[in-house]
């Protein structure tokens, strides 16, 4: 039976103290970080970049099939991606959990684990954070700080008729996984010696348990002198995040079914579920890949980055928000993402 050690042994700060020891600090603008009544930051001439996500046990997570240590990860990274959908770089993050007397110290160690080697990977600082007891399980809200240069953060509201849209990787592939994990839940159904049957399928899993966020565009961005004129990352479905450019830049867009990317094991586990595979793509969430729009000129230089896909154009408002079908019929794009304030 592997060790556990109750939390009250150590208390709040003893646990702080024990799951943030030995940090060592990346950035030159982090002058303090945990152990002091705040953390200071020294950002002179960029600008301040702040994000922050809350993550609660049987609303955004369901720990019957996700690992602790998988968890800690996407929590840093969803954070981190929402810093570089404004063009900008995650530099720290304050962590603060919510937990209950089912978790051991051993538990937040896996936590805490998955937390630094998303930090470790990116090159972010852990700052600061809190502890508290749960009534309700699990609960992680973490915050990001991070720097921008000065004209160069990419906001919702800058696209432009004519520009075109562009996304990284593919889509639909967490929403795939997701389903076949809650599909593999409900096979076990208490079954102790019941193995899920994933194989084949691990891109599918790994992109639901362990996304990256899209540092590798950003970069490959500015190294081609490609400024977006928006941005954002898609987290609650590619159909919802380009309806909230089209509504912030007071405009209209046209996407085509044939361009959106979707990997081979997403359309096999769509075919497996009877699922719409262009409706799991546009409305699946989590894919935490980036969507933006740039300047017609810069057709040329995005259309050869690998991992970039031009799928439509921005149009004038009056012309809506549509995706084409590959019989040349246009269909009226809907916010169907998920809501988790919705019953």
């Amino acid at each position: 039976m592997s060790k556990r050690t109750e939390i009250a042994t150590l208390g709040e700060f003893g646990l702080i103290r024990h799951l943030t020891e030995n940090i060592e600090l990346k950035n030159s603008s982090t002058l303090k970080g945990v152990g002091d009544d705040a953390a200071v930051l020294d950002y002179k001439d960029k600008q301040v970049l702040v994000t922050t996500d809350l993550l609660l046990e049987g609303v955004h997570f369901d720990l019957m099939y996700v690992p602790l240590k998988h968890l800690g990860y996407k929590s840093a990274v969803v954070n981190f991606s929402d810093i570089y959908a404004m063009n900008g770089q995650p530099k720290q993050i304050t962590v603060s959990i919510g937990i209950s007397k089912r978790f051991s110290i051993e538990d937040m160690e896996e936590l805490y684990s998955g937390i630094r080697l998303a930090c470790d990977v990116y090159g972010v600082d852990l700052v600061g954070g809190d502890t508290s007891a749960s009534l309700t399980g699990l609960s992680i809200s973490i915050t990001c700080i991070g720097e921008g240069e000065k004209g160069k953060v990419v906001y919702r509201n800058g696209a432009r008729d004519t520009d075109l849209i562009c996304v990284s990787g593919d889509f639909g592939a967490a929403y795939m996984g997701l389903q076949l994990l809650e599909r593999e839940k409900k096979v076990f159904n208490g079954d102790k010696d019941f193995v899920p049957d994933f194989s084949g399928k691990e891109y599918l899993l790994e992109r639901q348990l362990k996304p990256e966020a899209r540092k590798d565009i950003i970069e490959m961005l500015r190294n081609a002198g490609v400024q977006p004129t928006a941005m954002m990352d898609v987290s609650d479905g590619l159909s919802s995040e380009l309806l909230h450019i089209s509504k912030e830049s007071n405009v209209g867009c046209r996407i085509y079914e044939d361009r959106i990317p979707i990997d081979y094991q997403t359309a096999v586990m769509a075919e497996q579920f009877n699922m719409n595979l262009v409706t799991a793509a546009l409305n699946g969430g989590e894919d935490y890949e980036l969507l933006f729009t740039v300047p017609l000129t810069d057709h040329e230089k995005v259309s050869e980055m690998k991992g970039i896909k031009v799928i439509g154009h921005v149009t004038k408002p009056e012309l809506g928000n549509y995706l084409v079908g590959r019989d040349g019929g246009e269909v009226e794009l809907k916010a169907q993402g998920w809501n988790s304030l919705e019953s």
